[in-house]
């Protein structure tokens, strides 16, 4: 015990470290200067516009966990009954712990998404007011202060996890290899939380840019984050919304649910090597601990990387080359505090050689994360063949750009399934041959861990995408000088290639960690149905049954898309038809709108009406994925095969492993088809294929129809790639996370 002590309370002080620091950042960020009182004016708008859709989503959120933490703790208290396998005696003591730690996780996830937001909303205008006199000091605020919302999710996450532990092992009296089946709710109310923040941020944001793109851009001919643009305020709202919240609630319940699988794969793998007696440094514990002791170092590499950050030659470095820079630092440390980690936990006289092969599994993640930012770029940036194609392609109209720009969401899905593929057989090799028993599938875990080991920096640098947008936005619309603007722009060219990067980076953990929940699934069910080792739970699908319930998963990833991708269309149907409303009575030349100089766009009701749209529209597809697997597992328990105690349980399986698998492969293609459709866009506007506008034989100005195609092709991508792929991220571990819960159900 006293070992397990000493690394819960490693965990909890690194966890409380990367709060710390969290808060140190928030106050360094909110010293800064706030502008003029332009500036303060539009950031004032956008803070109160994502504040309210925050408060009002978050209630909606938080009503819905309410009611499904009733059902958890009826279920497990009532309609089970106790079983000798159980971790605890008692039905009701169980439906408790799983209860709490579901209400736990969702209260977690909800806290660091709201504050990661809310200082994003602030650093908006400091970062703009900086772009003013230095670069340097611009892009050190808006790193800085997405670094708050990714020091916030990794620690709160870890900080959850340890905590539960602890008061799980010590009040409720649980063997520790028991309290991971406990806790798995925390993952569950993570992944619940952000399934529905992620939809809800996704649906407002992209229903609010293809508004403003639309009217905005296409019909009046005006720039981007134009101030005559009545729906350029929700715009620049929805990108915190969705970039903010809605990320930090995605990547919150993936090191959630990671850590909590990870353990009971631990947990499973240290019990089977002691039965041949092999004995590690700090027990069984310490084996189960592992991946929040690596985890606890990635915190302190990550903060020491974010610090690292500044360009040294403002104006001949890159601000990509300083980003980076500090990122290779934090990956670096962490690789160190992993081998360590490693060394201390995992090390065995029995088995001398088996902490190198978990490190290097860890190195493999980290390789893989590296890929997968690499692929992104190759299929997502104008220097490359795929979005030079989609442009060529937008000569000859809006037809063949969506030709192009699916076919080349359909090509992208190869490479990172080979690297992801090659991944798992790697490191599920080097864990066979460690020399422990069944290890082979913890070492796949470890993977995971180490492409997970630098999350915080990750989602920094994600955050650092919406915060110089919105300066950007700040400083078109008061009117700042060209040489301020072309600063902002730098930074905003950054900054949509580390979202880009990022979501690559997102599916690439969420892959690696399905197949790590999957696994935990079926360890947990050899748990409750009380399998032996030599028993084990086996996924058949040449049963009809279990056939089923994989189509069924299947399914579930279409349809999943299709809802999330018409409520981005049906809500931005009312944002064009209030900006138009708004534009109607204005006078044209040329097709362009010629804006008299006292019109003042009414912003408020654009805010207004994408929020309400948001709001409605994202219930329907979260309910779906979170009922899907629960009708399976509960009708097939009931109504099909009764007399088979085990074929519910292999059905839901069934649903996960091809949901799954499908999931992954949309969600490449959604992410990187909309990633390529919008530099296609940029790269046009960069002067390729006559530019944004062509000049008239009498040097008046029209716009150019290759332009106007690719802002289709833009558009068409902007719900794949902001809406419904990354919330498929949150559908591939919400199924696994859901399933983990209520896995004794279905027993």
């Amino acid at each position: 015990m006293a070992g397990s002590a000493l690394l819960i309370s490693l965990v909890i002080g690194f966890s409380l470290f990367g709060l710390l620091v969290a808060y140190y950042l928030v106050r360094w960020v909110m010293a800064k200067d706030t502008g003029s009182e332009a500036m303060q004016r539009i950031s004032n708008a956008i803070k109160e516009g994502a504040e309210a859709f925050l408060r009002r989503q978050n209630r909606t959120i938080l009503l819905l966990a309410a009611v499904f933490a009733a059902v958890l703790f009826i279920g497990y208290g009532f309609v089970r009954q106790s079983r000798e396998f159980d971790p605890v005696g008692s039905s009701l003591q169980l439906a408790l712990w799983i209860a709490l730690s579901f209400i736990f996780g969702a209260l977690c996830s909800v806290f660091a998404g709201y504050v990661g937001m809310w200082v994003s909303i602030r650093s908006n205008i400091r970062t703009a007011t900086a772009a003013l006199s230095s670069l340097n000091e611009a892009l050190r605020i808006a790193l800085r202060g997405g670094a708050v919302s990714g020091l916030l999710v990794v620690a709160m996450s870890l900080l959850g996890v340890a905590g539960l532990y602890a008061l799980v092992s010590t009040v409720g009296g649980v063997e520790p290899t028991k309290v991971p089946l406990l806790i798995v709710g925390y993952g569950f109310g993570a992944s619940f939380v952000a399934l529905f923040a992620q939809l809800g941020g996704g649906i407002y944001t992209k229903a609010a840019d293809v508004g403003a793109d639309l009217v905005g851009k296409v019909e009046a001919g005006i720039p981007e984050d134009d101030p005559r643009n009545p729906a350029v305020i929700a715009d620049l709202v929805g990108d915190n919304v969705g970039d903010c919240a809605g990320r930090g609630a995605d990547l919150f319940e993936s090191t959630a649910a990671e850590n909590i699988g990870a353990m009971i794969l631990g947990a499973s793998l240290a019990a089977a090597a002691q039965k041949q007696g092999i004995e590690f440094s700090m027990g069984v514990v310490g084996v189960m601990m592992f991946p929040l002791v690596a985890r606890a170092f990635g915190i302190l590499a990550s903060v020491i990387g974010i610090l690292a950050v500044k360009m040294d030659k403002e104006e001949r470095m890159d601000p990509m080359e300083a980003l980076n820079r500090g990122y290779y630092l934090a990956v670096a440390l962490a690789m160190a505090g992993f081998a360590g980690a490693t060394y201390w936990l995992l090390s065995s006289p029995a088995a001398p050689n088996a902490w190198w092969h978990f490190f290097l599994c860890g190195v493999i993640g980290v390789l893989t994360s590296v890929a997968f930012v690499y692929i992104t770029q190759y299929y997502t940036e104008y220097r490359y063949r795929p979005v030079q194609s989609i442009a060529e392609a937008s000569t000859t109209g809006p037809a063949t750009n969506i030709i192009a720009g699916v076919g080349v969401g359909f090509e992208c899905t190869w490479m990172p399934a080979v690297v992801m593929g090659a991944a798992l057989l790697a490191s599920y090799w080097l864990g066979e041959t460690s020399g422990l028993p069944h290890a082979g599938l913890f070492g796949t875990a470890v993977a995971t861990m180490g492409m997970l080991a630098t999350a915080a920096y990750i989602l920094a640098m994600d955050t650092f995408g919406p915060i110089t947008d919105n300066a950007g936005g700040i400083v078109e619309m008061s009117q700042q000088p060209e040489e301020v603007r072309r600063k902002t722009d730098r930074l905003d060219a950054v900054g949509n290639t580390t979202k880009a990067l990022t979501k690559g980076y997102a599916i690439g953990s969420a892959g690696l960690a399905a197949f790590l929940l999957f696994q935990a699934y079926m360890d947990e069910v050899k748990n409750y149905a009380g399998l032996g080792e030599s028993a084990p739970f086996v996924v058949n699908l040449a049963k009809p049954v279990v056939f089923v319930g994989a189509l069924l998963g299947a399914m579930l990833v279409f349809l999943f898309s299709a809802l999330a991708i018409r409520a981005v269309g049906k809500a931005a149907q009312s944002i064009i038809e209030e900006v138009r409303r708004q534009y109607a009575n204005l006078p044209r030349e040329n097709d362009i709108i010629v804006f008299p100089p006292n019109f003042k766009p009414d912003y408020g009701s654009c805010v207004d009406i994408v929020t309400k749209a948001a709001l409605k529209r994202m219930v329907a597809p979260g309910l779906l994925v979170v009922l899907m697997p629960v009708a399976v597992g509960v009708v097939f328990r009931i109504f099909i095969r009764p007399d088979d105690p085990l074929i519910s349980a292999e059905a839901v399986a069934g649903l996960l492993m091809v949901g799954t698998i499908g999931g992954i492969l949309v969600a490449l293609f959604l992410n990187n088809a909309g990633g390529a459709w919008d530099n296609a866009k940029k790269f046009i506007e960069t002067g390729a294929h006559g530019g944004k506008y062509l000049m008239t034989p009498d040097g008046k100005r029209m716009k150019n129809p290759t332009h106007g195609a690719a802002v289709v092709g833009d558009t068409v991508g902007d719900p794949f790639k902001d809406t419904a792929g990354p919330s498929l991220h949150v559908l591939i571990k919400l199924l696994s996370t859901i399933t983990l819960v209520l896995a004794p159900l279905f027993i």
